[in-house]
């Protein structure tokens, strides 16, 4: 098991790589670069490789966004066209309407990616049922934020799975704030996962699990770390500094406290704008960006 915490794949798979002197045999390792931008794929599929990495089997692809954050020339319409291929990829062939679910607290900064998103989308599954001639052309988008359960009382599972069995989407896409193993990939990358995703888990307050075999549907899970476990962190700085520290009685010391950029706030709006399109793109096919601008106004 791992002893640093964090949701992307690609960093668990390097950790145990660094911790065991060794390749983990069931997660395969792919790099590529679209439009300029780094994408690395890991791809789960061993038992033991799942168990090591507390990740379920699947595809696990995450996108280095520098060339978005450098603000280079039409950075912005790129990084959107390759996260909208990356959902399209993993989500297949879309035969009915897909749901998207905003996770996470909006009260909370660094929790508020979800809400961002679901307020950049654009919805159409009511305009699809009363004008159906005029949007024939665009594809059946819903969005539901389900809050968290230390507010309302219900796990985010029971809100999505209501609303699932009664609008009945083939897929859903499910939207949250991660946490990384450093402060290089924080606000930095967009993780995109079609193994469905677990709400809380990055802080160490995992609830019950949106996907497949929870929802009976396909569940592509959406997110951006914007914290960092400061266990995880000290012991990157120490192991980088020569020292090797107890990671059990580091993390009980710490008191489960996470950190967080000072821009976070502007990290946030910026990159949840970024995931937003990419959905309005991958559901919406004849759209560019500039539509959704006009759409959105």
């Amino acid at each position: 098991m791992l002893s640093r915490r964090s949701d992307l794949a690609m960093e668990a798979k390097r950790i145990w790589n660094e911790d065991n002197l060794a390749e983990l045999e069931g997660a395969e390792e792919s790099v590529e670069s679209r439009q300029g931008f780094e994408v690395t794929t890991v791809t789960i599929t061993g038992d033991r490789a799942s168990e090591e990495l507390c990740k379920p089997k699947g595809k696990y692809v995450t996108v280095e966004l520098g060339r978005f954050l450098r603000r280079e020339d039409d950075s912005f319409e790129a990084g959107v066209q390759v996260i909208a291929e990356i959902l399209q990829d993993l989500l297949g062939r879309v035969s009915g309407g897909v749901l998207v679910a905003g996770l996470g607290n909006p009260a909370i900064t660094p929790d508020a990616v979800g809400h961002l998103v679901v307020k950049n989308t654009l919805v159409t599954r009511h305009l699809k049922r009363q004008m159906p001639d005029a949007f024939s052309g665009f594809g059946d988008l819903a969005a539901l934020e389900p809050g968290v359960m230390g507010t309302t009382g219900v796990e985010s599972v029971d809100v999505v799975g209501a609303v699932v069995r009664e609008i009945k989407p083939t897929a859903l896409i499910a939207v949250d704030a991660l946490a990384s193993r450093g402060m290089d990939r924080v606000c930095r990358t967009v993780q995109i996962a079609d193994s469905g995703i677990v709400p809380g888990s990055g802080v160490g307050n995992a609830r019950a699990a949106l996907s497949k075999d929870t929802l009976g549907i396909p569940v592509i899970a959406l997110g951006v770390p914007t914290v960092v476990d400061a266990a995880t962190l000290t012991l990157d700085v120490a192991r980088e500094a020569g020292v090797e520290l107890d990671a059990g009685q580091l993390r009980e010391k710490s008191g489960g406290m996470i950190v967080t950029p000072r821009e976070i706030d502007s990290n946030v709006q910026t990159i949840s704008r970024l995931m937003a399109y990419g959905i309005n793109l991958a559901l919406h096919p004849g759209l560019t960006v500039r539509d959704v601008d006009m759409f959105l106004g």
